[in-house]
């Protein structure tokens, strides 16, 4: 534990008032707040030497980011109940008896939602809504099921405060699944986040209907289910922005690599493979595991959640991510320091060093034995981190930063493929689409069909009308950052988010297709 200076308590003591004090916050924002101050006040575990100057450090050399998960993780980062299992048995912690009909289903429900934490402090996955409910939903008629969605849903927009909240449907198509996206497509919510898994058996008309529903509300986005099932098993689910976990488990944390950075500190192509990189990602490395054991050993949350008591979660089935960003930034800058010719998705001199640079994280990754991952082979998963608000000049993962997209969908396509591969938690790629796409869904469907025949794991679309807008992994609307621009209230913390991202990050300043 490190010693604390006068000069940290009295800096911590200005952010607290200043959260006090913020006029564009609600109640249960600054709650939260406060709360993430507490947790970044005390540091407890034991940290690898040379952390601090990679990590506590100006933004524009700072290469590891921890995604505000605090000094004092007490919980793991994103937890993913088995919401089959509760609806079986009820709860007896929380005094609940099995539902009997769609109305008891959906009450349970939102009463365990209450208490599922996260780092958000709100579930980051809500269930496989058709499956779960289809046995309920099979003994009422259209409208009333319909009803019962609709307030369902308003409750979980209304309730839960932020869109790393997130549902699945499909790969089958299911009744629950047809009507839970009509009445998403009347409500254009941000809350919850949806996706869509798609297999080779999803009918036609069922992936339609996702696509028409996307167009109207951004949301659900469409996850290739072979891919997945490949890596993780049936029983995986998709939470938070993209990120495959296990159900009944979870991530004990995310931290990333930030590797524009990393390439700033490089003299050259061969001092960032040879020093460089390594060095950075074995200290984050060593961070991480550091997090883990604590969560683990020292945290208590495994001896004493009721979730772990009643077989809702299983620390077995629980691993955590290894996530980077600004890929497409690093290539750019090597290649500058080397005086050679060539733009990340628009030359094959980029393409190839983009994928050896994925190669060697890769490999490190698998040579790096993870505490308490038995669910995944003993290593972390790599993840495609979607970026934050603050990033300036960092793409999420590996994407093409925005204004650069290459004109034909096609190409831009197969730059993705290039790196779909080493993600088994999540990569996405996002896509406006004009207007004039409403008459044609079909597009998008070919679209979707095609690129998960050449192992595209993930994709997003939406309409550039649509005031429900993806903005790098999780939803918000135009209409609500304009409010908080006014310099309003809004319910959703991911509001704040999506402004700072559509300022800095040029979020939604895609090409639209």
């Amino acid at each position: 534990m490190r010693p604390i200076t006068m000069e940290q308590v009295e800096e911590k003591r200005a952010e607290i008032l200043k959260t006090i004090q913020d006029p564009t916050a609600t109640h249960e924002q600054k709650v939260t707040y406060l709360a993430r101050h507490a947790e970044n006040f005390l540091t407890v575990l034991d940290e690898p030497e040379g952390l601090d100057e990679l990590m506590r450090c100006d933004v524009d050399t700072r290469c590891i980011c921890n995604l505000f998960e605090g000094e004092a993780p007490y919980r793991p980062r994103y937890i993913c109940p088995d919401y089959e299992k509760f609806l079986r048995q009820g709860s007896e912690f929380l005094q609940l008896d099995p539902p009997r009909d769609l109305w008891e289903a959906l009450n349970s429900l939102m009463i365990l939602y209450h208490n599922v934490p996260s780092i958000t402090n709100y579930p980051v996955y809500i269930g496989d809504l058709d499956q779960l409910l289809e046995p309920y939903v099979a003994k009422e008629d259209d409208e009333t099921v319909k009803k019962a969605l609709r307030l369902f849903l308003t409750s979980v927009d209304r309730t839960i405060l932020d869109s790393f909240c997130h549902a699945d449907i499909g790969p089958k198509a299911t009744r629950t699944g047809y009507l839970l996206m009509q009445v998403e497509a009347e409500l254009q919510d941000a809350v919850p986040n949806l996706t869509m898994r798609v297999s080779a058996d999803t009918p036609d008309e069922f992936l339609t209907a996702g696509i028409e529903c996307a167009l109207r509300t951004a949301k659900p986005s469409f996850a290739n289910d072979r891919m997945f099932r490949s890596e993780l098993g049936d029983d995986y689910c998709i939470a938070s922005c993209y990120n495959g976990l296990y159900k009944g488990g979870g991530s004990y944390t995310l931290c990333r690599l930030l590797l524009s950075n990393i390439a700033k500190r490089a003299k050259n192509i061969a001092d960032f493979k040879e020093n460089q990189l390594p060095y950075v990602m074995d200290i984050m490395a060593r961070y991480m595991d550091a997090r883990v054991r604590f969560v683990v050993e020292e945290s208590g949350f495994f001896e004493s959640n009721f979730l772990v008591r009643e077989g809702l979660i299983h620390r077995e089935r629980f691993t955590a991510m290894y996530g980077m960003v600004g890929l497409a930034e690093c290539v750019n800058i090597l290649l500058e320091k080397e005086g050679l010719e060539g733009r990340f998705g628009h030359s094959e001199a980029a393409d190839r060093l983009g994928v050896e640079i994925m190669d060697r994280i890769n490999a490190f990754n698998n040579d790096h034995q993870a505490p308490y991952c038995e669910a995944t082979g003993g290593h972390y998963l790599l993840h495609a981190q979607v970026g934050i608000d603050s990033d300036h000049n960092v793409s999420p993962g590996t994407r093409i930063p925005i204004g650069e997209e290459p004109a034909e969908l096609v190409d831009h396509l197969k730059n993705i493929n290039l790196y779909q591969k080493y993600f088994p938690s999540g990569t996405g790629d996002i896509f406006p689409v004009d207007m004039t796409v409403h008459k044609n869904p079909a597009f998008v469907r070919d679209v979707i069909r095609g690129s998960f025949q050449l192992d595209i794991r993930y994709l997003s679309f939406y309409s550039s009308d649509s005031d429900v807008v993806r903005v790098t992994g999780y939803l918000v609307k135009r209409s609500e950052m304009e409010k908080l621009a006014g310099g309003q209230n809004v319910r959703q913390n991911t509001t704040t988010l999506g402004l700072g991202a559509s300022r800095n990050c040029k979020a939604l300043d895609r090409r639209v297709r």
